[in-house]
């Protein structure tokens, strides 16, 4: 699920934003925030930033210098009614720079175009993980599932399988940015390799049975439709 901050002093604008992002159906949290000092307040991290320049307190620009500091992989779109501060703003690497009247259609490709290549981003992240194995790094997209056995973690993978010791809690937090959802008190799987689900059973990509539990089977299901939907989307939306 991404999260995506809106930073804009127009109460309509940010009311326009919100509308073409929920519009793109992609799966997001949405905060909002009237200007720089607001959302540099906030110790909440974002994929996505919408940020105006010309705002009371701090400016965009300067708030997304900030930003920076903080976080050199989000995307940053500026959404501004200045197009002279388009040259300045690449000092801070921003994803799109779009001129206001923006077409709301120009929003939904913008962050399509932007969680696409999130994504494509995150297929190359890895984990640094203790395994009995010794000190080792997972490709994030080569993980199946994990499974809690016995204060272990079964981590199933591309290639073969690892354990670790840690609590499942702990790694279905660390994951779910990456396109992970818990389906079961015992199991967190990656959305990605998900084939089917028939019953109460989830099918994934290696032929191997997941079970979804009653408790969270409604859940589950509208996070991977959502997941499956802003793939679809953003690939289309790339097109």
């Amino acid at each position: 699920m991404y999260r995506i901050a809106v930073c804009d002093d127009d109460i309509q604008m940010r009311r326009f934003l919100c509308s073409a992002i929920e519009e793109t159906g992609i799966a997001c949290t949405v905060e909002e925030f009237s200007n720089g000092a607001e959302l540099l307040r906030d110790e909440k991290e974002y994929d996505i930033f919408f940020l105006d320049i010309d705002m009371p307190v701090v400016n965009g620009m300067d708030a997304a210098r900030q930003l920076r500091r903080r976080d050199r992989k989000a995307k940053i779109i500026y959404v501004t009614g200045y197009q002279d501060y388009m040259q300045r703003s690449f000092a801070v690497h921003p994803f799109s720079f779009l001129v206001k009247p923006v077409k709301k259609e120009t929003i939904i490709r913008q962050l399509r175009e932007a969680v696409l290549y999130s994504h494509e981003e995150e297929s190359a992240v890895t984990l640094r993980l203790e395994t009995t194995q010794g000190l080792e790094e997972i490709a994030v997209l080569d993980l199946y599932y994990l499974e809690y056995q016995s204060r272990k973690l079964r981590l199933v993978m591309k290639h073969g399988e690892r354990m670790i010791r840690g609590k499942i809690s702990e790694f279905s937090e660390r994951l779910s940015s990456y396109g992970f959802a818990s389906p079961h008190k015992s199991f967190i799987v990656n959305l990605y390799h998900v084939k089917t689900i028939r019953g109460y059973d989830i099918v994934m990509m290696n032929g191997d049975l997941v079970p979804l539990s009653q408790k969270r089977s409604a859940e589950f299901r509208g996070l991977l439709g959502k997941y499956q939907a802003d793939r679809l989307g953003a690939e289309w939306g790339r097109k």
